[in-house]
């Protein structure tokens, strides 16, 4: 397994950035990588979204990298719950979902299509993969989310001078825009679905995961329960553990045997 870290420039975040990638070692040679036969490349791409206060190549599990033959692209994306804000250059929902895709498509010939697609994260990442995903249903097929962060319902009733342990009001008005209008927003996954379904579109493979000691559960309960009553399809599981890399480190290889099947 070769690890890269790349550095370019983002027309979307106006400024150089870095990303990581993962792939197995028999496909790092024999540039250019876009022209090389459709055999010699990984057979999937998953973009890993990583938490709160972290950042690309944080949490590095023991993928089965080698084992499905895929790839791994890791995005650095600050505290940005990877949504778009109004600000120049914090577009980063358009950068994980739009630019980092093409970019990998057209320098590694990878990201064909959404059937070799998909994402994958925890925390706040979890947010950003169901937001993305559903988000961008033509560009990832399947969806896996880790202990989400779906607090959106919390933030939509925030008020000037309130917050939580973790940020304050205005930091959720920056990233989520004016709490108030969130609900019903491009910022609200439920939104999100509501509006697939009602143009008729198929949404992707969704996999949540979530430890019955995380604080979050009740979060990621509520949006299991909002999909069973919209009559989306999903895997929901909950299982012994707390927010921490050691139920990350199990399930991020569970979903991903998911992925593959």
């Amino acid at each position: 397994m070769s690890h890269f870290t790349i550095k370019t420039f983002s027309d979307q975040l106006y400024r150089p950035i870095e990303f990581e990638v993962m792939m197995p070692d028999v496909h790092t040679i024999e540039l250019p990588w876009a022209q090389k036969r459709e055999t010699d490349r990984p057979d999937k791409t998953i973009f890993l979204f990583h938490g709160f206060s972290g950042n690309a190549g944080l949490f590095i599990p023991e993928y089965p990298i080698e084992k499905h033959n895929i790839a791994v692209v890791m995005p650095s994306v600050e505290n940005s719950f990877y949504l778009d804000a109004e600000a120049t250059g914090r577009k980063f929902c358009t950068f994980v979902g739009e630019e980092l895709p093409a970019f990998m498509r057209r320098t590694f010939g990878l990201c064909s299509s959404k059937d070799d697609t998909y994402v994958l994260g925890l925390s706040m990442g979890g947010f950003g993969a169901l937001h993305t995903g559903l988000r961008y249903p033509d560009t990832f097929g399947k969806i896996g989310a880790m202990s989400s962060a779906l607090i959106h319902h919390e933030v939509a009733g925030m008020k000037e001078g309130t917050g939580n342990a973790v940020a304050n009001y205005a930091y959720y008005r920056e990233v989520f825009g004016e709490p108030s209008k969130l609900l019903g927003s491009e910022n609200d996954p439920e939104e999100l679905v509501k509006r697939l379904i009602k143009d008729g579109k198929e949404l992707p493979e969704i996999f949540m995961a979530c430890g019955t000691e995380d604080f979050l559960l009740e979060e990621n309960r509520a949006f299991h329960r909002f999909l069973e009553n919209e009559g989306v399809q999903h895997t929901y599981v909950e299982d012994e553990g707390n927010h921490d890399p050691k139920f990350w480190s199990k399930y991020s290889e569970i979903i991903i045997d998911k992925f593959m099947e």
